[in-house]
């Protein structure tokens, strides 16, 4: 073990996110995600291991890591990270199916089904899920509030789902464009956030199920609320409507301002990069002149938005650089900017922190 990864080890965070293992040339060979980054990644360097193991830990010459808001986060931005780098020791994971998604198909009669493509149509995705097991789970509860059409078109007689309440119906009825718009319209805020009001109200038919001592039909619900509250942790690493945009989240400390960008293209996060200079000013200048040089120049493809803490005189940068800024004050676009700016105070810390150990001072 080198005295960078000595001095490195001790700067890890106690939270959940993906590490990347670099050897002498600074290239990626092992992409990996920790529940808890310190005890996986300290894992590596204390003890025995077995052959393949000792392999690579003893190619790793460097470390970085990505902190996350949660396991699932996790899960999703280690596979991200897989396909962008193609580790070396990554193959098992590099051929693995993708993650599977939830998706309302485009058709006069819609489907509520499961996916692991996701194609620039008219459908609507939901996901990624962590699993086979979390998505179909999901899609049955889903079909039990908001049924939608699960027989063949071709159906000559009311299907078993419709006569269980399983389906809107339309083998048995002519259902309209608008009926089918409502119940989409459901789904979509189910997944939303409108899942919880849907878990509060079936607890209170769980407690009124309760006095009237059926016990049958409150543990039912008690099934179904476990399974919204088991399911519905939504990710926030994948956005699903295929805009591309760039978040940024900052951190000033000692006269340091770090900033932290992750490139989402597609709807993936598929890079990250972090930048360290001292500011002589207010860090608000030293913003305003990085983002002026990070996208005027030819190394860098503009989004079509940003995702940005809120700062003074934001219009005058909107139209300096003509991106659009956004700043979100709720939902998945809201907790990504966090997530930067976590990592930005997280990276500029541990450079600090390295700076007294280090002769040369602090390095990028």
């Amino acid at each position: 073990m080198n005295q960078v990864i000595r001095d490195k080890l001790s700067l890890l965070p106690k939270q959940p996110g993906c590490y990347l293992m670099k050897d002498y040339r600074g290239t990626v060979i092992y992409v990996g995600k920790a529940k808890i980054l310190k005890r996986r990644v300290h894992s590596y360097f204390i003890g025995k291991h077995n052959p393949k193991t000792e392999k690579l830990v003893s190619q790793i010459a460097d470390f970085t890591f990505i902190v996350t808001a949660s396991n699932v986060d996790a899960l999703i931005l280690e596979n991200n990270l897989i396909k962008n780098y193609h580790p070396k020791y990554n193959i098992l994971l590099k051929d693995d199916k993708s993650y599977p998604y939830i998706k309302i198909t485009d058709e006069r009669n819609p489907r509520l089904i499961i996916t692991r493509q996701v194609s620039k149509d008219k459908g609507k995705y939901f996901g990624p899920f962590p699993n086979v097991s979390a998505a179909n789970e999901t899609k049955a509860l889903l079909d039990r509030l908001y049924p939608l059409r699960r027989c063949p078109l071709t159906a000559r007689r009311p299907c078993l789902y419709y006569q269980i309440g399983r389906c809107i119906g339309c083998c048995a009825r002519e259902v309209s464009e608008e009926e089918y718009r409502q119940v989409t319209r459901k789904i979509v805020h189910f997944f939303h956030g409108g899942f919880r009001a849907v878990a509060r109200k079936l607890k209170e038919e769980m407690r009124e199920a309760s006095d009237r001592l059926d016990f049958e039909k409150a543990r039912d619900l008690h099934d179904l609320i476990s399974c919204i509250e088991a399911t519905m942790d939504r990710q926030s690493i994948n956005n699903l409507d295929f805009v591309d945009r760039d978040v940024f989240g900052f951190a000033f400390q000692k006269s340091w301002l770090c900033v932290q960008v992750f490139h989402i293209r597609c709807g993936k996060l598929i890079q990250r990069a972090a930048s360290f200079f001292p500011v002589y000013a207010e860090p608000e200048t030293g913003i305003r002149t990085y983002l002026g040089q990070f996208y005027l120049g030819n190394r860098h493809i503009r989004p079509k938005e940003i995702l940005m803490p809120e700062l003074d005189d934001d219009k005058t940068i909107q139209e300096f650089l003509g991106i659009r800024l956004i700043h979100p004050k709720r939902g998945t676009k809201k907790n990504l900017v966090q997530m930067a700016c976590q990592n930005a105070r997280i990276a500029l810390q541990n450079k600090l922190s390295l700076s007294k150990l280090e002769s040369t001072g602090i390095k990028n």
